[in-house]
C-alpha cells in the first residue's frame, strides 16, 4: 500500500487556542467569531492545503482545521482506537485502501454518504470500481474516493541496454505483456547484468500479482481461501522461483537500503503506480535523470496500488457540513488541483479526461506524458478485488515476511506452510 505517516491528536484546551470556545467529542467546534470548525485528518500528501483556503473563502461560516500526519499505520491505529473509544475522531477521516476492509467491517460507525451528502452528487463521478470498494453489501456508501494508483512498469533504460534487452518504451511492452514473459525476461537480464537484480523484492511483485485476481485471500463471505484459491499458490511459486534464480534484490520496501537501491541501480524494474514516479525521482536523484523510463504496460493487464477515501464518522457533531466538505474536495475540479499540487492521481471520470491531466509531462522520465499514460492504465482496471477484514494484516504481517524469509534462504515450501498458518491465525 501507499506509504503514509503519523497522526497527531488535537487537544481541546482553553490554553491551546484562544480562538476555540467549545470542543466536542467529534471534533466539531465553534470559533470565537461564530464559524463552525471542521476537522479533517489526512496523511502523507493529499494536496488539500490550497483547497482549504479556497473552500473557506466560498463558505465564510466554515473554519477548517487539518490534522496532517505521515505514515498510514499510526494514523489508522489512531482511527480504530478512537472508534472503539467512541470519541476523538475528526469530522472527516481519510482512509487508505489498504485499511478500507477494516473500516467496512465497522461500517455502522460511519455515515452513509448517500444519505447525508449533497443530494445532487452522483456516484457516477468516480470510476465504478473505486465506488464499489467503499459500498456495503446493503448499498451504503462509506467513503468518497480521492486518489488511485493505476499500475504501469518502470525500468532502467541504461541497464536494459547493457544487458542487450530492448529499452524503448514501446519495444519493452512485449517483455511486460504477461507475468510469464516478465520472469522470462528477468532470466535473460540476470544472466547478463553482472549482478544487478531484475526487481526490488518478492513481496512487491507478489502483491501486484495477487491484487489482479477476482478472489484474493478471502471470498465475499469473508471465508479465508488461502489454501483453496489456486491463484495464490501459483503466484507464490512463480515469485519464489524467480528469487531462486537471482532475480530479486531482496530489499525491503521503503527501507533505507531500498531507497539507496534506486540511486545505485541495484535493480532494473519496478512495479510502478502513478505515485511511484515521485518516489523514484526523489530516491534515484538528479544524477539518474533520463535513465529511468515508464511504459504503459503491466503484466496480465492493469492493476491498482494505493488511493484513499474520505469518510464521515458518526461521532461528529456537524456531519452534514463535513459531508459537504468531503464531497467538494473529491469533485473532479478539486482533484485536478490536488494532482497539480502533489501528484495524487484522480479517481473521477471527468478528471481523467481533463487536458490538465492528459497533457502533463514528467521531465525526469524523458518528458513522457505521464498523466495520459496513467489515465489509460486506470481504464484497464475492471474491478477492485474484495478485501476481507484481515486482508491488510495478511499482506503486511504474513505474506510479506514469509517472502522475505525465502529471500533470506528459507525453503519456499516451508515458508508457504508458515504463511498459511499465519493467515489462519490472523483471520480468527
Amino acid at each position: 500500500m501507499r506509504p503514509r505517516r503519523w497522526v497527531s491528536v488535537l487537544v481541546c484546551a482553553a490554553a491551546a487556542s484562544a480562538a476555540v470556545t467549545a470542543c466536542g467529542s467529534g471534533g466539531a467546534s465553534q470559533t470565537a467569531d461564530g464559524r463552525t470548525e471542521l476537522t479533517i485528518a489526512t496523511f502523507n500528501e493529499f494536496g488539500y492545503e490550497g483547497l482549504f483556503s479556497e473552500y473557506e473563502a466560498a463558505h465564510p461560516d466554515i473554519k477548517i482545521t487539518q490534522r496532517k500526519t505521515g505514515q498510514g499505520g499510526p494514523h489508522h491505529q489512531n482511527l480504530f482506537t478512537k472508534l472503539g473509544a467512541g470519541s476523538g475522531l475528526a469530522d472527516v477521516e481519510a482512509v487508505e485502501e489498504g485499511y478500507l476492509s477494516q473500516v467496512m467491517a465497522k461500517a455502522s460507525q460511519f455515515n452513509d454518504l448517500k444519505e447525508i451528502g449533497p443530494k445532487d452528487l452522483s456516484t457516477n463521478r468516480w470510476l465504478d470500481w473505486k465506488t464499489a470498494a467503499a459500498t456495503t453489501r446493503d448499498g451504503k456508501l462509506i467513503g468518497y474516493g480521492t486518489d488511485i494508483g493505476p499500475l504501469a512498469m518502470c525500468y532502467r533504460k541504461d541497464l536494459f541496454d547493457k544487458a542487450g534487452l530492448p529499452s524503448d518504451p514501446e519495444a519493452v511492452k512485449a517483455l511486460f505483456a504477461t507475468w510469464e514473459s516478465y520472469f522470462a525476461a528477468g532470466e535473460q537480464f540476470t544472466a547478463r547484468s553482472g549482478g544487478v537484480a531484475w526487481f526490488d523484492n518478492a513481496a512487491q511483485i507478489f502483491n501486484a500479482m495477487h491484487n489482479q485476481h477476482e478472489v484474493g485471500y478471502f471470498d465475499k463471505s469473508d471465508n479465508l481461501v488461502v489454501e483453496t484459491n489456486p491463484d495464490i499458490r501459483k503466484d507464490w511459486d512463480a515469485v519464489t522461483s524467480a528469487v531462486a534464480k537471482g532475480q530479486s534484490a531482496k530489499l525491503v520496501a521503503f527501507s533505507p537500503e531500498w531507497n539507496t537501491g534506486f540511486k545505485t541501480g541495484a535493480f532494473a524494474t519496478k512495479t510502478c503506480p502513478s505515485w511511484m514516479l515521485g518516489v523514484i525521482e526523489s530516491q534515484a536523484g538528479p544524477e539518474n535523470k533520463g535513465k529511468w523510463a515508464v511504459t504503459d504496460a503491466f503484466p496480465d493487464g492493469g492493476g491498482n496500488w494505493g488511493g484513499s477515501y474520505l469518510t464521515v464518522p458518526r461521532q461528529g457533531k456537524n456531519t452534514t457540513k463535513a459531508a459537504e466538505l468531503a464531497a467538494w474536495l473529491t469533485a473532479p475540479e478539486q482533484q485536478i488541483k490536488a494532482f497539480q499540487a502533489k501528484g495524487t492521481f484522480p479517481s473521477q471520470v471527468d478528471a481523467l479526461k481533463s487536458p490538465a491531466l492528459l497533457e502533463q509531462t514528467n521531465p525526469y522520465f524523458g518528458d513522457v506524458k505521464a498523466g495520459a499514460l496513467f489515465a489509460a492504465q486506470a481504464g484497464k482496471v475492471a474491478a477492485a478485488q474484495y478485501k476481507g477484514p484481515a486482508d491488510g494484516q495478511l499482506q503486511e504481517n504474513v505474506f510479506s515476511p514469509a517472502l522475505q524469509s525465502v529471500e533470506q534462504g528459507k525453503n519456499a515450501g516451508e515458508a508457504w506452510l508458515t504463511a498459511v498458518e499465519g493467515a489462519e491465525k490472523a483471520a480468527k
